[in-house]
């Protein structure tokens, strides 16, 4: 039987996204933040003001996990939490300059990454795989965040 990798194809996106991932941290470790940190950063750079429950949705962790998480990067000096002006319980994360500082360093080291991942794979190849995995975010997605249009605006950013 001939077969033409599909079998593979979970295993070949996790291995990718493993590798990526693991080369990413070793780039940033010198910003002096864990993966959940950064994780976390770049999500609030996508959605600066974002409620800390929805957080929790976005990074697929529990709200009492991202609760610790952002204590930790407020200590830092990384985020700010400030109330909802039209509801005070809810609690509203937002970047500060240290922070976004970091975040253009981390979208460079992103941009390396995705560069040295994609040597030898021509320009019509690329093109056609982000289509194919756009397809399959698509296909995958049920009235679930991240849309397509989610998934198109975090290009060139740590995954």
């Amino acid at each position: 039987m001939v077969s033409d990798g599909i079998d593979r194809l979970g295993f070949l996106i996790h291995d990718v996204q493993r590798l990526m991932r693991k080369r990413f941290e070793a780039r940033a470790s010198g910003l002096g933040l864990s993966s959940a940190q950064w994780r976390l950063l770049v999500r609030v750079a996508k959605e600066d003001g974002v409620a800390q429950a929805r957080l929790a949705e976005l990074l697929e962790i529990e709200p009492i996990s991202v609760s610790r998480l952002v204590d930790r990067m407020e200590e830092g000096g990384w985020i700010e939490r400030r109330s909802d002006a039209a509801d005070r319980r809810v609690r509203m994360i937002f970047l500060t300059p240290k922070a976004s500082d970091a975040y253009a360093v981390i979208k460079s080291i992103a941009g390396e990454v995705y560069e040295e991942s994609l040597v030898g794979v021509k320009p019509e190849a690329r093109r056609v795989l982000i289509e194919g995995l756009e397809a399959m975010v698509r296909n995958l997605t049920d009235d679930e965040t991240p849309s397509i249009e989610k998934v198109k605006n975090t290009e060139g950013a740590a995954a």
